[in-house]
């Protein structure tokens, strides 16, 4: 007797992976988002699980594009010492580029602002979680 077979859902993949640390108030925050729109933020006591929408993914993979981040060299830093510089490491597709304030490309500007604006306007609008549990189902 065949046993039936158990269809499971496909886990979404990381899409985008960002942090950003450092400056005056000692940030400590990363955003991950999947490619089915959840999205996992953690900073200082908080994580969110948030979601972002079509138009929001449809803005990222533009500004991705446009900054032609495939082409960008791994590490734009200044070797300079700023205790108020904010650090970014951002992955998308298995590429990843370090920078901080007195470096960022102007390419990567934009992208570095839309993905704090997303965390902006989600830490006002989402409840606190403790866990992760709905990130899968």
């Amino acid at each position: 007797m065949k046993t039936p077979s158990v269809s499971r859902a496909t886990p979404p993949a990381i899409l985008v992976d960002y942090l950003r640390t450092g400056g005056v108030a000692r940030l400590d925050e990363r955003l991950v988002i999947f490619d089915n729109g959840d999205a996992v933020f953690s900073g200082k006591d908080v994580n969110r699980e948030i979601q972002i929408n079509q138009t929001e993914l449809e803005t990222l993979s533009n500004l991705f594009d446009k900054a032609q981040f495939s082409m960008l060299e791994n590490n734009y830093t200044s070797h300079r010492y700023g205790a108020d510089f904010i650090h970014y490491i951002i992955s998308y597709h298995g590429k990843i580029v370090y920078t901080e304030d007195s470096a960022v490309p102007p390419a990567l500007q934009p992208l570095i602002d839309e993905l704090n604006r997303i965390i902006l306007t989600r830490q006002a609008q989402e409840p606190a979680t403790q866990q992760f549990a709905n990130l899968y189902t």
